[in-house]
C-alpha cells in the first residue's frame, strides 16, 4: 500500500497530466469504465499502460515530439539500433533517442520499475505497433 501511495505521489508531482482518480498500479487485469473484461492483446494492453498507469502519454505523442520524442520515433530508433526498450524502462539502460531528455524521463522510472515484465512487454509492442 505504501508503495501504491508513493507512485501516486511522484506520478502527481512529476506528471503534466491532469490528476485523476484512477488507481496508478495498472493490472493485466485492469479494466476501463465501460470496458468488458475480455482478454487483450499485448498492443491494447500496451496502449492502456501508455495512456494511463505509465502516464507516459503525458510526453509522448504518437506522430509528433511534444516534451519527449514521438512514438513512431522511438520505435524506429530501437528497431533500427537493436536497442532494448524494455532494459531502459526498467532503469538498466542508456538513452539512444533523446539523451537530452533523460533526466525528465528519469521520474518516470519508479512508474516502469514498478511494472511487471508483461506489463513492460506490452508498453513494447504499442510502441513497435506505430511502425505500421
Amino acid at each position: 500500500m505504501k508503495k501504491v501511495l508513493f507512485l501516486a505521489a511522484v506520478l502527481a508531482f512529476a506528471s503534466c497530466k491532469k490528476e485523476t482518480s484512477e488507481p496508478t498500479n495498472a493490472t493485466t487485469e485492469s479494466v476501463s469504465e465501460g470496458e468488458s473484461a475480455k482478454a487483450k492483446s499485448p498492443e491494447e494492453l500496451g496502449k492502456q499502460l501508455f495512456e494511463g498507469a505509465g502516464n507516459c502519454f503525458a510526453c509522448h505523442q504518437p506522430d509528433q515530439k511534444v516534451v519527449g520524442p514521438s512514438i513512431k520515433e522511438i520505435a524506429k530508433i530501437y528497431k533500427d539500433q537493436k536497442g532494448d526498450i524494455i532494459t531502459f524502462l526498467k532503469g538498466n539502460a542508456e538513452p539512444i533517442v533523446d539523451p537530452s531528455q533523460f533526466e525528465v524521463m528519469k521520474t518516470n522510472f519508479a512508474i516502469t520499475k514498478a511494472m511487471s515484465d508483461e506489463e513492460l512487454k506490452a508498453i513494447e509492442a504499442y510502441i513497435y505497433s506505430n511502425l505500421k
